[in-house]
């Protein structure tokens, strides 16, 4: 009969490649992080136009901290921009912000939907995006030729395969995401509804903080000859901030860090 010895903590943590204060799993900071979110959105809901130092001084917090946690979740003034497409208006129903308050408690627990565009030789094309609030990871994603409704539903759709459906699913006020059509697919699957204040985007700043990575990444849309090319770029791009890159908050790919957590809860469950 072969004697099983019982593996340490620290044997264990070295195995996966992870600290052996990561196997408890307490975030002390995260908490803390996402407290002082709420106070700065606070600040920006009334003071659209104040960047970090000023938002520190409203706050009488160290600025560097501040300017940590709003690079975080991807939280910044607003701005003025150039020309962007027209877009169909915003949603008539209303929903609470449910992320207040509300930090994610592991993998499929929360996600958050928004949609960008990419201009190609004169026209657009549009890529949605479901992002998983607690692995960073692009779980779900869509590339149209338009950014109706069918752009927003198929990203969920694709992000529902295979997975566990979420507690929350969080957007910002787009008509594409307040059409009947998706609160229905929302409410059929069981999945709280969550919304952005009107005309505050950071408070999905999370989906702005990864457009602002992808498309550093993708690099211009129309050096690409045909829209085909331009496709498999945009999911080879996203494949890669999965996969490959390693991501500012986790310090490792999210993909690796959805493995190593489950992993992690295995082995202490």
């Amino acid at each position: 009969m072969i004697k099983r010895t019982k593996e340490t903590k620290a044997a264990l943590a070295r195995r996966l490649g992870i600290s052996r204060a990561s196997l408890y799993y307490v975030s002390k900071q995260l908490p803390k992080d996402w407290a002082l979110r709420e106070r700065i959105e606070q600040v920006m809901t009334d003071h659209q136009d104040f960047g970090y130092p000023m938002i520190s001084d409203e706050l009488h917090v160290n600025r560097k901290r501040v300017y940590r946690v709003m690079r975080l979740f991807g939280m910044k003034a607003h701005r003025r921009r150039g020309k962007k497409p027209r877009k169909y208006g915003i949603s008539r129903t209303s929903y609470p912000n449910l992320l207040k308050g509300d930090f994610p408690k592991g993998p499929n627990d929360v996600w958050v939907a928004d949609f960008t565009y990419l201009p190609y030789h004169g026209r657009f094309l549009y890529l949605a995006t479901v992002l998983d609030l607690f692995t960073r990871e692009i779980v779900g994603l869509s590339v149209m030729a338009n950014h109706g409704v069918s752009l927003v539903l198929q990203a969920l759709f694709s992000a529902v395969q295979g997975r566990t459906v979420p507690r929350i699913f969080h957007s910002d006020n787009g008509k594409e995401y307040g059409s009947r059509i998706f609160t229905r697919a929302l409410e059929d699957l069981s999945i709280r509804i969550s919304r952005s204040a009107k005309a505050s985007p950071w408070e999905n700043g999370y989906q702005e903080s990864f457009y602002s990575h992808f498309k550093l990444l993708l690099g211009d849309p129309e050096r690409f000859k045909t829209l085909g090319e331009l496709v498999y770029e945009i999911y080879h791009c996203i494949w890669q901030y999965n996969h490959t890159r390693n991501h500012s908050a986790l310090k490792m790919p999210p993909s690796i860090f959805a493995e190593r957590y489950q992993k992690l809860m295995e082995k202490v469950s």
